[in-house]
């Protein structure tokens, strides 16, 4: 071929890679060109761009009017106690639901204090979590594997993720033990690693298990073989988090660390009907802030739970008044409760204080934010992705709300002495999920709890990350 010849041929390859590439919506030459001549940078452009390249775009877009020393003083708060540290894992909500379980018993015995072990709970949680997905293989055997229920249960077998149903059905089939008798271990504060391990070995065995069904092998064979591969997932877990205590000795402590009485031999179950007094599930009701659905209504999240034979996720959907109620009420009581909010919106880390007006992004980049919070949800923006402990709120003269403080499970060192404040104003945008005990939950609210609930799909944008 001649240069000549090849050159044109160059070009016009060239010319219809380029065609193909703008095709249906593609960004094309002049496409890009007018973009770059609307978008031409100014002198104090320039200036931002050197600035937000050496600096934490959070650190550059920190509202100063709202940056004001915080007020740290509360009309309801109740008593405080340790805050605790779930390290490198996703536990929030076990650490959460055991803050409320500890100043439960610490409410109801006034002199005595006791912490449980995450790491007894955490590996229950992960031995039934296993046997979640193994089961769900099975159910979805003769399904093919692209299904995207089957492809619900390959694409995460297990993971250290929850909500507070989770610690009431693992608590009342597993029971508590204090936390000196199985205390944290590397795997536990850092789960990473120990979850993919976990995570191939199930999936190979779930491989295994869609063959036996395809085979039409027996029940009772496949339940053998599932067996067996619990057992193998028992001993990885065992040599990570350490194996559970099926019996122990135990003084019980009052508040300045002090042993109360002598040491009694318990069982793990017999602990925790002592410490907890009795069943959790049917004693509380969740409620969440969803606005895209219809409030005063209660749902069921499909195959969201942590033990097969347990409680899927439900929930009464209700606006922020009457969540806001019912944590006073329980508040005023004394009872802590467990709550969820999207932390990773307007959250001054450094100072533990949450408020809309904390950043000014828009000024910064350029542009605006203007999703409501139904918005957000809908869009995959924002979703309940931390757990913590509600324990105080400060009321105005009229008994509203002013701003709301949380026990949180990072370290006694980060913000608030371990603790986050939050205004109303980012309680009401970025908090999703309250538990509540019955006790403080109007009579209308509690029929509600009682009717059949909509069953939503585990894909919902707001259950996707816990």
């Amino acid at each position: 071929m001649r240069k000549q010849t090849f050159i044109v041929a160059l070009a016009m390859s060239v010319a219809l890679q380029a065609n193909a590439q703008t095709k249906g919506g593609g960004i094309s030459a002049e496409m890009l060109g007018k973009i770059q001549k609307e978008q031409r940078l100014t002198a104090a452009d320039n200036a931002l761009a050197n600035a937000i390249a050496a600096n934490a775009i959070d650190n550059l877009a920190k509202n100063r009017k709202a940056a004001a020393e915080l007020d740290t003083h509360f009309s309801i708060e109740t008593p405080q106690q340790t805050i605790t540290d779930q390290k490198s894992s996703g536990r929030c909500w076990m650490f959460s639901g055991m803050n409320v379980l500890r100043a439960n018993f610490a409410k109801r015995t006034d002199s005595l204090r006791v912490d449980f072990s995450q790491a007894y709970l955490f590996f229950y949680d992960q031995l039934e979590k296993a046997n979640l997905f193994l089961q769900g293989v099975i159910d979805t055997g003769k399904k093919a594997i692209d299904d995207k229920d089957v492809q619900f249960f390959f694409r995460n077998p297990i993971n250290d993720g929850g909500t507070f149903c989770g610690v009431a059905d693992l608590t009342e089939k597993y029971g508590l033990v204090p936390k000196q008798v199985m205390p944290e271990s590397f795997s536990s504060d850092n789960t990473a690693k120990m979850a993919r391990l976990i995570s191939s070995r199930l999936r190979e065995d779930g491989l295994k298990l869609r063959k036996m069904v395809a085979q039409g092998k027996k029940a009772a064979d496949i339940q053998k073989a599932k067996t067996e591969m619990l057992g193998t997932v028992y001993h990885m877990l065992a040599l990570t988090i350490g194996e559970p205590p099926t019996q122990f000795s135990y003084a019980h402590r009052d508040k300045n660390g002090n042993t109360v009485g002598e040491a009694k031999t318990y069982t793990p179950q017999e602990f925790y009907k002592e410490v907890v007094g009795g069943p959790l599930n049917g004693t509380f009701i969740m409620a969440m802030n969803d606005p895209r659905r219809p409030y005063y209504k209660t749902y069921e999240v499909e195959l969201d739970r942590h033990t097969y034979d347990g409680h899927n996720w439900k929930y009464i959907n209700l606006p922020m008044d009457d969540i806001e109620k019912m944590a006073i009420a329980s508040l005023k009581d004394g009872s802590k409760l467990y709550s969820s909010y999207d932390v990773g919106k307007m959250l001054d880390r450094q100072r533990g204080y949450g408020d809309t007006e904390n950043f000014d992004y828009g000024s910064l980049m350029g542009t605006t934010f203007t999703m409501d919070k139904a918005e957000r949800i809908s869009t995959f923006d924002s979703g309940s992705t931390h757990a913590m402990t509600l324990t105080a709120v400060d009321l105005d003269e009229d008994g509203k709300a002013t701003k709301w403080k949380v026990e949180n499970s990072w370290g006694a060192s980060w913000g608030q002495k371990g603790c986050m404040i939050m205004s109303d104003r980012w309680f009401r945008e970025y908090m999703f999920r309250l538990v509540v005990d019955k006790k403080y939950v109007p009579e209308d609210i509690l029929k509600m709890n009682e009717l059949k609930p909509t069953m939503l799909t585990y894909d919902d944008p707001l259950f996707i990350d816990k």
